[in-house]
């Protein structure tokens, strides 16, 4: 009889646990989908779905009361607290995606262009204070497939206003100078992800493409401590997409993000802050030349630059109209520098 109730006890919880979770799926396809946003109605990041789509209900506020779904950097739902009672819910995915240019194979060619836009934020305990986003081109050689050059074409920074800075509280920080341009060095060539023992390193299939993910753990055990201020729990994780059943090549690139995470605050501060920088990139262009071209414009976070409105175009992936909606202009475009052009930005 007590093996019975002890059965019926840990079936009980076991039910009650998964009850929480919450699972995102496609319309078309019925397959889950990760990297579901759920913002709170204040602009604070409530959830982020996993490799499986699902969340966990805990996450969620009742008193947001209304939660925006964002998905590829697209608002696709707006979802009320008691929407969440059902655990399995569906998306319209149907999002315009470009198809990458292929480059073209020519072994006289030195090396390899990539262009496509990129945007990066930061959000301390779930809310957002930094953001930018710009196209670049990465170069490559085209033999080794390492990474030559960066080429920053132009970019918008928006950051929230300076405020009375107390060094012993971590809110009172600026976070938006960890915000960095995506780091896809090795894309050509994921074996060096899998050599790096710091790093778990995972093949994935989701839907109609091909992953690898890569994660990194540290601070897990002990917090690391250094006149008062404290850090611990630091999480890395790199995703990159290529086309289906490919070869992982270059031109095989459909998508690169990755996520860094950390939980910090002073030894007065009664609670953890948690930290997330993000960073993405989507290629838009492939090609092949001679010449490395070094020439760049400095990404500086103090700035913007920009010589047109790349952000009109209906294939850029816009966060920043998705985060101002939540934050009512909280988030100030930093001055366009760029002194032979003016245009006025609008939102």
């Amino acid at each position: 009889m007590k093996k019975s109730t002890l059965l019926l006890l840990m079936i009980t919880l076991y039910s009650l646990i998964n009850a929480q979770r919450i699972t995102f799926v496609s319309e078309r396809t019925g397959k889950p989908l990760p990297k579901v946003s759920v913002f709170g109605k204040d602009g604070s990041i409530s959830a982020y779905s996993d490799d499986r789509g699902t969340i966990d209900k805990q996450s969620l506020k009742p008193d947001q009361e209304k939660f925006q779904l964002v998905y590829k950097s697209i608002p696709i739902d707006t979802l009320s607290y008691s929407d969440f009672d059902q655990p399995v819910i569906k998306i319209n995915d149907q999002l315009t995606e470009i198809d990458p240019v292929p480059v073209k194979k020519n072994r006289s060619r030195k090396y390899i262009y990539i262009t496509g836009y990129f945007n990066t934020y930061t959000a301390l305990n779930n809310t957002v204070n930094g953001y930018a986003d710009g196209v670049i081109t990465y170069i490559f050689d085209h033999k080794t497939k390492k990474l030559k050059a960066t080429r920053i074409e132009q970019y918008r920074v928006f950051r929230l206003p300076k405020t009375d800075w107390n060094e012993r509280k971590f809110p009172s920080w600026l976070y938006a100078v960890y915000m960095h341009l995506p780091q896809i060095n090795w894309v050509g060539n994921i074996d060096k992800y899998r050599k790096d023992e710091t790093t778990v390193f995972q093949k994935q299939k989701s839907g109609e493409r091909d992953e690898i993910e890569v994660k990194g753990d540290r601070l897990q055990e002990k917090d690391f401590a250094l006149l008062g201020y404290h850090f611990f729990d630091v999480k890395t994780v790199t995703k990159i997409a290529y086309i289906q059943g490919s070869h992982k090549q270059l031109e095989d690139l459909l998508e690169y993000n990755e996520k860094t995470s950390m939980k910090l605050k002073y030894k007065s501060e009664p609670n953890y802050n948690m930290l997330n920088v993000q960073a993405n990139f989507y290629p838009t262009s492939f090609d092949s030349g001679d010449h490395k071209d070094d020439h760049k414009v400095k990404f500086d976070l103090d700035r913007s630059y920009y010589t047109s409105k790349y952000w009109e175009d209906p294939a850029f992936p816009d966060m920043q109209t998705v985060l101002n909606s939540f934050q009512k202009g909280d988030l100030k475009e930093q001055q366009n520098m760029n002194s032979t052009h003016t245009i006025k930005h609008t939102t």
